[in-house]
């Protein structure tokens, strides 16, 4: 049975700035008061909110060392130099790559090639491997995206290889900066650029609006590169505030418009070309099938390896020709598949090794191990482990004779503090405080799954170990009009630090006609009346949430927690309540 959870309705905002704020913008103070809620609590800040402007992005020359990294590119373009665009293997790192990739096509510099490090074989972030092929192919700058905040060794090597870099990371530095050409990353503790919550794509993106405003080049000449950066913003899952809501705001409209071949692709597989694409489109559909090529291509040689599946994203991405970007978006696909039935393949394991080990499933925190665990996978098996267990997890694998996997964090827990606290274990780390990446010898993995367990259990606070669920507010069905959700989708695009509303409804209840839906049965569908004058009856979808099936199905009242979206199907758009929770009354 999955835990239960618990309910926590959020402070709601002063009642006098909410009442003059409804009465303004002639709302329901409900709406209002997510604005207050917000911190959007001026008519001002409002139609900042809901009227995201370009001309409000910040001065790209704001950010440390951007003037160097100009003027190194406009070098290397002036000279004819061979340039390589270097970035990460997951959505991202291969958007990233595409965006700059084409930005230096589109000003007509031909000696370009980009570089996609392998996840099995090189790992995370720049490597010796990927330095020895540029020098071999004459290269002179490496542009890395996504990477490079921590490689000084990497930096200083190239350079003996006569390769220069410009770095692009939004990741936390190290004490120490590389000495490359350039670093740009708005965390480094010496850059005073406003916002600092980038996606790596987003560095790159702001490194091309640089060069194009000082070349007198128009915004509209670089926009097309927008719909690559809403995938990297809603993927990367940074907060969506401040220039990312920009962005976003631009790169979906993009998205929905006038997509790249590529992006087009794979819109079309998964079936979004028929209605408006959101945010959780992206993060659900688009953006786990980029992902997939890395995770992916298997190395014949060695079954837990593989070659740079990352290169199969970036052709995507950047092609121009409609029928090759559809037979690339086609073997994307394909990969997706592969993986999802891996994942439930290994996922299925270590829910049954957990289930087998009374201490384990008993503990406050998850370390699992199983070498022959494909290592693409891990980071979403641990995801998976937490949605049933809710606990920090760490899931390894074997790769290179070396254990190495992911974890991921529970709200509120400070993993990377967790995982820093066994560093003298490690062979290398890194990440944040709700998802990092760790390698180690395989005869340190006892020591440190006892480490790993021994701080939680020290750290963390048992309130965190129960699911919670932030309601913003009380509502009754009749008032989820028309109007209201009009004005409710002006709150779009929802992400972190904008988070969709939730709202709870008491007292609801079903007149017999709910179904199991899914492959496995494992989602709930149901309309769900309250039956408060006037009745009011909403179509709803709760998924993996069957267990609440019989009780529904014999009509007995519910309380719901719940999502307002938009539900398409067959052509018709209709109002779906996507229920995050549901507690039977009287149980």
């Amino acid at each position: 049975m999955p835990i239960e959870k618990r309910w926590v309705v959020k402070p709601q905002g002063d009642p006098a700035t909410v009442e003059a704020l409804a009465s303004a913008l002639r709302i329901p103070p409900v709406l209002a008061n997510l604005l207050v809620q917000r911190g959007i609590d001026t008519e001002e800040k409002v139609h900042s909110f809901f009227n995201p402007q370009l001309s409000d992005l910040h001065d790209p020359f704001l950010m440390k060392d951007m003037d160097r990294a100009v003027e190194r590119v406009e070098a290397a373009v002036r000279n004819q130099e061979t340039i390589m665009v270097y970035g990460d293997y997951d959505v991202d790192g291969t958007t990233a790559v595409a965006l700059v990739y084409k930005f230096l096509r589109h000003i007509g510099h031909r000696n370009l090639l980009f570089y996609i490090p392998d996840r099995y074989t090189e790992g995370y972030g720049i490597s010796v491997k990927g330095i020895d092929y540029a020098a071999r192919k004459g290269v002179t700058l490496i542009i890395a995206l996504d990477c490079g905040i921590k490689a000084t060794e990497k930096v200083a090597y190239a350079k003996t290889q006569g390769v220069d870099f410009i770095i692009c990371d939004h990741h936390l530095p190290a004490e120490e900066i590389p000495r490359a050409v350039a670093v740009l990353d708005p965390k480094r503790p010496d850059c005073s650029y406003p916002f600092d919550e980038l996606s790596g794509c987003g560095v790159g993106f702001k490194l091309v609006q640089a060069y194009a405003r000082k070349n007198g080049m128009p915004f509209s000449s670089i926009a097309p590169l927008l719909d690559l950066l809403v995938v990297s913003i809603a993927s990367d899952i940074v907060p969506l505030v401040g220039e990312n809501r920009i962005l976003a705001h631009y790169g979906l409209e993009l998205l929905n418009r006038a997509p790249s071949k590529g992006l087009l692709s794979i819109i079309r597989i998964c079936g979004l070309n028929k209605h408006a694409i959101t945010i959780d489109d992206i993060v659900f559909k688009i953006g786990p099938r980029i992902n997939a090529a890395g995770r992916m291509r298997m190395d014949e040689h060695d079954e837990n390896a593989a070659p740079s599946g990352g290169y199969a994203a970036v052709n995507l991405l950047v092609e121009n020709n409609e029928s090759d970007a559809e037979d690339y978006g086609s073997i994307i696909d394909a990969f997706n598949q592969d993986r999802k039935s891996i994942d439930r393949h290994v996922t299925q394991e270590a829910h049954e090794i957990i289930e087998r080990d009374p201490e384990l499933k008993n503990r406050k925190s998850t370390v699992i191990y199983n070498p022959k665990w494909m290592k693409g996978i891990v980071g979403i098996v641990a995801s998976r482990l937490i949605e049933t267990y809710f606990r920090p997890t760490v899931v390894l694998t074997q790769s290179n004779g070396f254990a190495t996997g992911s974890a991921r964090s529970v709200p509120g827990f400070d993993l990377y503090q967790a995982v820093e606290s066994c560093a003298d274990l490690l062979e290398n780390f890194g990440g944040h405080m709700y998802a990092a990446g760790l390698t180690m010898r395989p005869e340190r993995v006892e020591e440190f799954t006892q480490r790993f367990n021994a701080y939680v259990e020290r750290n963390i606070d048992p309130q965190m170990l129960i699911p919670q669920v932030d309601v913003d507010a009380e509502l009754l069905f009749s008032e989820i009009t028309p109007a209201f959700r009009r004005e409710l989708k002006r709150f779009e695009p929802f992400g972190p630090g904008n988070a969709a509303p939730i709202f709870a409804t008491r007292g609801v209840s079903n007149r017999g006609d709910a179904k199991l839906v899914g492959a496995e049965c494992e989602h709930l569908r149901m309309d769900l009346t309250q039956r408060q004058k006037p009745n009011t009856t909403l179509q709803c979808i709760a998924f993996q949430q069957p267990e609440h099936f019989e009780w529904i199905r014999s009509g007995r009242p519910v309380d719901v927690c719940y999502q307002i979206v938009e539900n398409h199907y067959r052509g018709t758009v209709s109002t779906q309540l996507r229920v995050k929770d549901i507690k039977p009354v009287g149980r």
